[in-house]
This record gives C-alpha cells, structure tokens and sequence, in this order.
C-alpha cells in the first residue's frame, strides 16, 4: 500500500536525520577546511593579497618541504615530544593511578596526591610557561640551585638556551602538566573493573604486581589505547607552550611543527608553504592514529579468538 511504504520510507531515513546536522558540521568545519588547505598548498600567497594575485606553484610548496631542515628537526623534536608523553603521562600515569586505587596510603593523603597531581592540568598554559622559565633559570632558577646545593655544580645548564636541553626541558613541564589528568582518566577505568577480580586473585595468592598485569591492564586496555592516540595526536599538534617558553629557540632547536607552521604563516607571512606544512602535519596524525587504531582493533580480535 503506498501510505504504509511512505511511512517505512520516512522511518528509514529518522536515523540518517538525527545524523545530518552532525555530518554538516563535520563537512563545513573539518573535512572542508582540510581540502582548502590542501588547495592554498599549491600556490605562493600572502595573507594580504587578493586571491587574483596568488601564484600557482603546483608542488613546490611540498618540495620544499622535502628540502628544509627545519622540518626535520621539527619532526624530530615533535616524536621526541610523543615518545616521553607516552611513556611518562599513559604508562606512568596508569601506575600512579593503580598505586592511588591500590588503597596503599591512607584516604586523607590519597585524596592529597590527587589533589596535588591533578592541579598542574588545570593552570593555564601561559601561566605554567612563564613559571617554569623562573625554574629553568641560569642564575635564579629552583633547578641549578638544587644542582649547586647538592654539590652537582657540572649538571647546572641554560636549561633553555641551550640547543641540546631547550626541547627536553619543555618537554618535561608537559609531563608534570598533564601526567595528573590522565592519571584520573586511569582511576575512573581502574573503578570500573569489578572489585571481584581482584578479591579472586588476592585468594589465589597474587601480589599487588600480579594483579596489576593480569587484571589492572587488561581491564584499562581500551581506555589506554584512547589515552595514547589522544597523546601522540597532541604531541604532533603541540604549539602553545614552546611559544610561551622558548618560540622555537634558540636556533629553532626547539621548534615543532605546530610552531614552525606559525612561524611560517604568521611571522613570515608565507602562507602557501603554511598551508603545505598543515597538510603534512595532517597526514602524519592521521596515519598515526590510523595506526593505533588498528592495532587496538586487531588486540581486540585476539582476545576475541
């Protein structure tokens, strides 16, 4: 009959409806963005000039990419970046927040440390820059004068004005940032796992480690594996902190592609080459999340079988 096949046409299409508003701001906002910035890569521009005066240059933008330094040392110091943040903010972060659920210290001084290493994420980052460049400094800095009070003058750096300390250093303030955030991500997955489990295993006579490893991990898995795309992600896309501390310095040691990418476009006003440095930039994240993803999904198969 026509009216009930127009009725299962329209309560076919009710799904696809509360869909499109989100699929029209995903188009407007992300995935047109992306083609126009793939589009502004293929010409020489200014952002003051009139479209009708760019220069077509086909792939010279991405050429010269292939050829600069910069970017290498950039792409460097942004795995560099990746690398620690994984390491000490998702598998450091997970052992602090077992340790905290592990009811080893009193409730008073647990709800302290969480407090305590919670705090940092909440500041602001111009703020948390400016403070750690009193730390970091030569003469007055906390760092060299512990270092000198402990008799280990030899150790005492230019912590960022030094080509070989500069990004170490920046990256060491994201890890006392951020570690305390994701830390409380791992409790919230950690609660979730049924206390059971851990009864059980305490029964059986598994130690804290045992159960950390045989029951804590697997239990987190999915949480950790979000955790670790959000972290790479972030590490590839980091801008606002090497601004504030150092803008890239001292002789770009320090840069990353986010900072250079505004260094390019906003302070040299060489926008097409930007737009090839943000394309490139996009295409890195997107394989490494990608990647990620697809071993989370093939950890998931096996566990499956």
């Amino acid at each position: 009959m026509p009216g009930f096949e127009w009725t299962r046409f329209k309560r076919s299409l009710t799904p696809y409806m509360f869909l499109l508003p989100a699929l029209v701001f995903m188009v407007v906002f992300i995935y047109q963005p992306i083609v126009q910035s793939f589009r502004y890569s293929l010409y020489k521009w200014s952002a003051f000039s009139a479209s009708e005066s760019w220069k077509y240059v086909g792939l010279d933008n991405y050429t010269r990419v292939i050829e600069d330094d910069i970017f290498y040392t950039s792409i460097v110091n942004n795995i560099w970046y990746a690398v620690i943040s994984v390491a000490v903010q998702v598998c450091f972060g997970l052992v602090l927040a077992a340790l905290l659920e592990s009811q080893i210290l009193p409730r008073l001084y647990n709800l302290v440390f969480r407090t305590a290493l919670f705090l940092p994420s909440v500041l602001a980052v111009t703020i948390v820059g400016i403070t750690w460049q009193l730390v970091y400094s030569p003469a007055t800095g906390l760092i060299n004068q512990l270092l000198e009070y402990a008799g280990l003058e030899a150790f005492k750096r230019t912590w960022l004005g030094e080509e070989g300390t500069a990004i170490f250093a920046i990256i060491g303030v994201s890890q006392w940032q951020w570690t305390g955030y994701i830390m409380i991500l791992f409790v919230v997955a950690i609660q979730a796992i049924p206390h059971e489990l851990y009864e059980a295993a305490r029964i059986d006579g598994a130690n804290g480690i045992q159960q950390f490893f045989h029951i804590t991990v697997p239990g987190v898995r999915q949480t950790f594996l979000v955790m670790s795309t959000i972290t790479v992600i972030g590490a590839f896309q980091v801008f606002d902190i090497v601004w504030v501390m150092t803008a890239g310095g001292p002789n770009h040691a320090s840069e990353t592609l986010g900072n250079y990418l505004y260094r390019v476009g906003f302070r040299n006003d060489e926008m097409g080459y930007a737009s090839a440095l943000a394309t490139v930039m996009f295409l890195i994240t997107f394989v490494l999340s990608f990647v990620q993803l697809r071993l989370g999904g093939g950890i998931q198969q096996q566990e499956a079988h």
